[in-house]
């Protein structure tokens, strides 16, 4: 009875990680947790549910976390507006997308283009990328291993 348990949950990390690359790879494009559900074959409370214990957040969450990302770096490119970022990574609101990126940025996307529009002279586009990833509250860390 165990083994069937351990056969059933590798079935759906790997179902899940199908999920997960779908987004990385399909950001722009329209998703919704129904058609992601869909297509591995799974109830959109499962994979809900599962992709918050494996990943940490909801389909949704992470797709919105990716579109962000990508919405970081053509901000700091400097030659689409905001408008046009928005729709770039795939939202379909300039309200949610400028409330979200708030929320993981810690500022509206009009003033992180004009703070960073000159971007960081020197510094490889690799390094900007990392150091400016979007950290949600519980990623943050206060102790020793936060410095490295």
């Amino acid at each position: 009875m165990a083994d069937d348990a351990v056969e059933q949950r590798l079935r759906d990390l790997t179902l899940l990680r199908r999920v997960r690359d779908r987004i990385d790879r399909d950001y722009a494009q329209p998703l919704d947790v129904p058609s992601l559900a869909r297509d591995v074959h799974m109830s959109t409370g499962h994979l809900s549910r599962q992709f918050r214990l494996a990943y940490g957040e909801s389909p949704y969450s992470y797709l919105m976390t990716r579109r962000i990302e990508r919405a970081m770096t053509l901000l700091r490119r400097g030659d689409l507006s905001v408008t046009e970022v928005c729709f770039a990574v795939g939202c379909s609101s300039l309200g949610t997308f400028s409330t979200r990126f708030s929320e993981l940025v810690g500022e509206p996307p009009s003033v992180y283009q004009r703070r960073s529009g000159t971007g960081l002279p020197g510094v490889p586009s690799l390094v900007t990328k990392r150091v400016t990833r979007p950290i949600r509250n519980r990623e943050a860390s206060t102790g020793p291993a936060a410095l490295l």
